[in-house]
């Protein structure tokens, strides 16, 4: 049998960043295996106008190769679209526009098998043996799992009935949530704002439920920005567990804020609408959903102020819950359980090189260690530095140059200085 020297699980946008990466390669013999028919980058939130939150170059190669075909500006010129978007002056590119260039990547490589859903994977000797449900198999020296990540209900509203609608599938259900009397929204990020501004107007009657006690935008700042570093990734998982945990909850407002331009449009689209009298509109803030009723027309809404302690209901007629997603571990990785490093909370033990086999570099996670390399693992722009590490690793050569200090600040203490 063919032995790959990777075999990549799941083709969301890193993966299929390694793919890229991968596919000049001289001798890398790399396959890249995914459930779905084709590309597609979270279609339930191609909201009509919505741009990405980082500039352009966070795309899926150039923070590697910015001399690679597979960059985005390749994908402009070979569109016809390099000036108009040159003329746009702008650095973020429409959400649709992000789908359609990654698209257009997965089109030109060979490398990738679609219509493969992955349902076993065990080693055997050096290998590891991968299964898919149409009875394939793929063997690998390299596996390297980017299976993304799944929606996360609260557990007042998982098992509960009703027009729950996870924001990950927001379009698919967007005219029924028009035609609906009052909608409520739950969530403190950028999608909930997205969805909050497309509903406006629309509707009977819209609240917006944040347990955030105000609606935070995305701090953009260039030093703030330097926490998105290979020094500071260093930093972080570094620290102990409990401090890495605390930090991922201080610094969610880094990067699962609301971007400030959408802030005051929502608040303009606000005022414009006020002219006509009252908008038909609540958006509460510090406010915890602590359970939801439904009785065949209507939902009962158990809600907590924070600050005030106080509980209280509404009815609303739909739910939309913008309440993010978290990484998950599929359940094929149980053939290599006990081969692989986990922590006492059942994730993966993901070491500095995004491997997570007991330091021997033949098993690699993508957007699965938030909990250990902090703000970088969902970011798009830092995918390509990961890719480049993980190819160093398997390759045993830089093949793209990995770098190691670019901020100007320093996240610990300073070298050769006395700690007393």
């Amino acid at each position: 049998m063919r032995v790959h020297d990777v075999v990549g699980i799941g083709i969301g946008p890193f993966n299929l960043g390694l793919a890229a990466l991968s596919a000049p390669v001289d001798g890398l013999d790399a396959v890249f295996l995914d459930a779905a028919d084709e590309f597609r980058w979270h279609p339930g939130m191609m909201i009509e106008g919505a741009r990405i939150q980082v500039p352009f170059l966070a795309d899926l190669v150039s923070m590697a190769d910015p001399t690679s075909p597979y960059s985005f500006l390749n994908h402009l010129k070979a569109t016809g679209r390099l000036y108009p978007f040159y003329i746009r002056e702008s650095f973020y590119p429409l959400r649709a526009e992000y789908d359609a260039y990654c698209r257009w990547v997965a089109a030109q490589l060979p490398s990738l098998r679609w219509g493969r859903r992955v349902v076993g994977l065990h080693a055997d000797g050096d290998h590891y043996v991968v299964t898919t449900d149409g009875g394939e198999t793929y063997r690998g020296r390299h596996v390297v799992l980017g299976v993304g990540t799944r929606p996360v209900l609260p557990e007042s509203v998982r098992h509960g009935e009703g027009p729950v609608v996870h924001s990950a599938d927001y379009l698919t259900h967007r005219d029924a949530l028009r035609d609906a009397g009052s909608v409520t929204i739950v969530g403190s990020g950028q999608s909930a704002a997205e969805i909050y501004r497309d509903l406006l107007g629309t509707t009977g009657r819209l609240d917006w439920v944040t347990r955030s006690p105000r609606f935070f935008p995305m701090e953009y700042t260039k030093l703030t920005l330097e926490l998105t570093s290979p020094e500071y990734t260093d930093h972080f998982h570094a620290l102990p567990a409990e401090v890495r945990g605390r930090l991922g909850r201080e610094q969610r407002s880094l990067y699962k804020g609301i971007s400030g331009d959408l802030v005051d449009d929502i608040y303009d689209a606000l005022y414009r609408l006020s002219l006509d009298g009252p908008v038909p509109t609540t958006l509460l803030t510090d406010t915890e959903l602590l359970g939801a009723t439904w009785d065949g027309d209507a939902f009962t809404l158990t809600l907590r102020h924070a600050q005030l302690d106080e509980v209280y209901e509404r009815r609303t007629d739909a739910l939309v819950l913008a309440t993010g997603y978290v990484a998950q571990v599929p359940d094929f990785v149980l053939g290599i359980r006990h081969l692989l490093d986990w922590d006492d909370t059942g994730r993966f033990a993901v070491a500095r090189d995004y491997s997570v086999d007991g330091g021997r570099g033949r098993v690699f996670v993508q957007n699965a260690e938030e909990h250990t390399h902090g703000l970088t693992a969902p970011d798009l722009g830092f995918g390509a530095w990961r890719n480049s590490s993980i190819l160093a690793t398997i390759t045993g050569r830089e093949i793209y140059p990995v770098e190691r200090r670019i901020a100007f600040q320093e996240f610990g203490v300073p070298a050769g200085v006395a700690v007393r």
